[in-house]
C-alpha cells in the first residue's frame, strides 16, 4: 500500500500569498472596469455571478443546511459585506488603487475595537499600538505635498468601507460557530448582490448592452468572479487549514502591498516618499494588530 504524500508547509503558504496577490491585482482590474460599468452595477454583476458559481459548487451543502437561521444570519452578513464593497468601489472611482487598498486595509485595526463594543473583549496593548500607527499612516496619506489635508471623497469612502468590513468580520465571528459557513456564504453573496442592485437602481444609470459586447469587460469579470471570488476563497480556506493563524494573517495582509505594486506597474500610480512612509505605517499597523493584537499586559 502506498503512503500518503506529505505536502510541505511552503506550498500552503504560497497558496495564501497567491490569494493576496490576486486580491491585490483586483484593485487595478476594478479601477479599469469602472470606466465601463459604474461601481454598484459592477458589484451587482460580480456578486450575482459569484453566488451562482459558489452555490453551484456547494449546492449539496446548501440543500442540507439552509433554514431560517442560516437565512437570517446570512442576510445580516450580506448587508454589511455588500455595503462595504459598494462603498469601497464607489470610493475607488475617486482615488487611486493603492490608496484605496491601504485605507481599506485599516479594517484589521478597527476590528478589535468594534469587537470590544459588541463582545466586551478588551483590545490588547498591541491593538492600541496598531491604532496609533494606522492613524499616523492615514495622516501621512491624507496630507498633500504642501502638508494641507488632501483626502478626497474616495479616500473617505475607502475608510467607511473599512469600517463596514470590520462590522462584517465581527458578525462572522458571532455566527460561524453555530452555522455552516458555506451556506452563510451563499446567502451573503445573494444578499450582497441585492444590496448592490438596490444601490445601483437609486444612484446609477444602468450600463448599456454595448458595454457587455466589450471583451475587456468580460475578461475583468472573469478575473473578479472566478479568481477573486472563487479561486481565492479555496486558496484561503485550504491554506488557513495548514498554516498557523498569525502567519496566515501576515501573508494575507500582503494584499495591500500587491495592490500598490500593481497600481504602480499597470495604472501608473506615483508613490511619493511621504505616501510610501504612510503606506509603510499602515502596513506595520496591520502586522502589529494581527501578530501582537491579542497580547495584553
Amino acid at each position: 500500500m502506498g503512503t500518503k504524500r506529505h505536502i510541505p508547509g511552503w506550498v500552503w503558504k504560497l497558496a495564501l500569498a497567491s490569494a493576496a496577490a490576486i486580491w491585490g491585482g483586483s484593485f487595478v482590474v476594478m479601477k479599469d472596469t469602472l470606466n465601463a460599468i459604474s461601481p454598484a452595477w459592477l458589484m451587482f454583476v460580480r456578486f450575482l455571478l459569484a453566488s451562482l458559481l459558489v452555490g453551484g459548487i456547494f449546492w449539496k451543502t446548501l440543500r442540507d443546511n439552509l433554514d431560517a437561521s442560516h437565512v437570517a444570519c446570512g442576510v445580516m452578513l450580506g448587508l454589511a459585506w455588500g455595503a462595504a464593497y459598494v462603498v469601497q468601489n464607489i470610493g475607488l472611482d475617486d482615488t487611486t488603487p493603492g490608496r484605496n487598498a491601504f485605507l481599506t486595509a485599516t479594517y484589521c485595526v478597527m476590528t478589535p475595537f468594534l469587537n470590544w463594543v459588541v463582545a466586551r473583549r478588551r483590545p490588547g496593548w498591541g491593538n492600541v499600538v496598531a491604532a496609533a500607527l494606522a492613524i499616523a499612516g492615514v495622516g501621512l496619506v491624507a496630507l498633500g505635498d504642501d502638508l494641507s489635508l488632501a483626502m478626497s471623497r474616495g479616500d473617505w469612502l475607502s475608510l467607511a468601507g473599512a469600517a463596514l468590513f470590520a462590522v462584517h468580520i465581527v458578525l462572522v465571528a458571532r455566527f460561524s460557530s453555530a452555522h455552516d459557513v458555506m451556506t452563510l456564504t451563499v446567502v451573503q453573496l445573494v444578499t450582497g448582490a441585492l444590496v448592490a442592485l438596490g444601490t445601483a437602481l437609486v444612484l446609477e444609470a444602468p450600463p448599456s448592452l454595448d458595454t457587455f459586447a466589450n471583451p475587456d469587460v468580460w475578461a475583468a469579470l472573469a478575473y473578479l468572479v472566478v479568481l477573486s471570488s472563487g479561486v481565492c476563497t479555496v486558496l484561503q480556506n485550504v491554506g488557513q487549514a495548514h498554516v498557523p493563524p498569525a502567519q496566515a494573517s501576515l501573508l494575507l495582509s500582503l494584499e495591500s502591498v500587491f495592490a500598490v505594486v500593481a497600481s504602480v506597474l499597470f495604472y501608473g500610480e506615483l508613490v511619493t516618499p511621504r505616501l510610501a512612509v504612510g503606506f509603510a505605517a499602515i502596513f506595520a499597523a496591520i502586522l502589529v494588530s494581527e501578530l501582537l493584537g491579542g497580547r495584553r499586559r
